[in-house]
């Protein structure tokens, strides 16, 4: 079968490998879409703190069954996603109904080998029902249950101000669930072209980082500050300078991820009586709400689907998809 291997950092081939076949309690998917995110632009570019090269990358996955394991019960040609954090089920995590958090965790693509491939074995348990979508919302499901987990996570009542700095993939798709949750959002980014899209495609407002950021910022909320701030930077010095935009009585929730160590200002954190929460990954529930929230339009994925790239071609095309960040919101590879 068809795979596309990265061998080293900024070396990404197309080789042969045997089919694999399901066992027990498996499924083979025949992979039609494979979602490209920030974790895979990371690995070609070498900067992945987890990962063992040679890796087949690929975690925003869509496609169809073709075979069965013994004791599964899908339907064959079932247009399918699936959940690429395969946990362990006995952690402590798995225990407390946390499987996005296992301690034994291993996501596809970055862990195990992914879905860049014309097929992929998983556990029945991974599997989403995706019929009546296309294969191209089904590769979308994934990153958008992680904008839908974080908005999951963050203490509400269902209205308030939200800040989400980082207008990526992953804060556009918090920033569409917070607003389907009631919450009046603004965006932030450095890049004026990613506002700008946020704002003419999907109605999100948003500001620019810049040096009269904080004012303007202030203006919005009438110096109260923003009820609730959700980082999708993956950058330290932004997840630092969030804690300022955080009102009095608010939350800081950060979803990006970055490798180092995050400080604040005691003082800042502890007037607020601020809550500080994590988010990582998504739960089973997350990807049926991404689901749900697609078949009845509340998404829309079609214009969050910005570039197309035939499997043939990737290993050609990812550095300008890269190089290009600012105009690509959502690249799919089809396979």
């Amino acid at each position: 079968m068809r795979t596309i291997l990265c061998n080293a950092p900024f070396e990404l081939t197309q080789v042969q490998r045997e089919a694999p076949t399901p066992g027990p309690g498996e499924v083979l998917i025949r992979i039609h879409r494979v979602g490209l995110c920030g974790t895979d632009y990371h690995i070609f570019a070498g900067r992945h703190p987890f990962l063992q090269y040679p890796r087949v990358m690929g975690h925003e996955l869509g496609g169809e069954v073709v075979a069965l394991g013994e004791g599964t019960t899908r339907a064959l040609g079932q247009t399918v996603a699936i959940n690429p954090y395969l946990a362990c089920g006995h952690c402590v995590a798995c225990r407390k109904g946390k499987p996005n958090a296992c301690v034994n965790i291993r996501v596809l693509g970055v862990h195990s080998d992914g879905g860049m491939a014309d097929l992929l074995v998983v556990p029945e348990s991974a599997v989403f029902d995706a019929e009546g979508l296309s294969v191209d919302q089904a590769a979308m499901i994934e990153f958008l249950a992680i904008g839908a987990h974080a908005v999951s996570r963050v203490p509400k009542d269902g209205e308030g101000r939200m800040l989400v700095v980082g207008a990526g993939p992953i804060g556009i798709a918090s920033a569409l669930f917070a607003r389907l949750d009631g919450f009046d959002v603004t965006l932030v980014d450095q890049r004026a072209q990613r506002l700008a899209f946020a704002r003419d495609q999907l109605g999100l407002d948003g500001e620019v980082a810049d040096e009269g950021l904080a004012e303007r910022l202030s203006a919005r909320t009438d110096g109260d500050g923003f009820d609730v701030v959700i980082d999708a930077t993956g950058s330290l010095p932004a997840m630092r300078r969030s804690l300022d935009f955080v009102g009095h009585g608010g939350a800081l929730l950060l979803v990006g991820v970055a490798p180092g160590d995050l400080s604040f200002a005691d003082p800042e954190f502890h007037k607020r009586e601020a809550v500080l929460i994590a988010s990582r990954n998504a739960l089973a529930k997350d990807f049926q709400r991404v689901i749900a929230a697609i078949r009845s339009g509340d998404v829309p994925t079609g214009k969050l689907h910005t570039h197309s790239v035939d499997a043939d071609d990737l290993p050609q095309c990812l550095p300008a998809l890269i190089e290009g960040a600012d105009h690509v919101l959502k690249a799919i590879v089809a396979f």
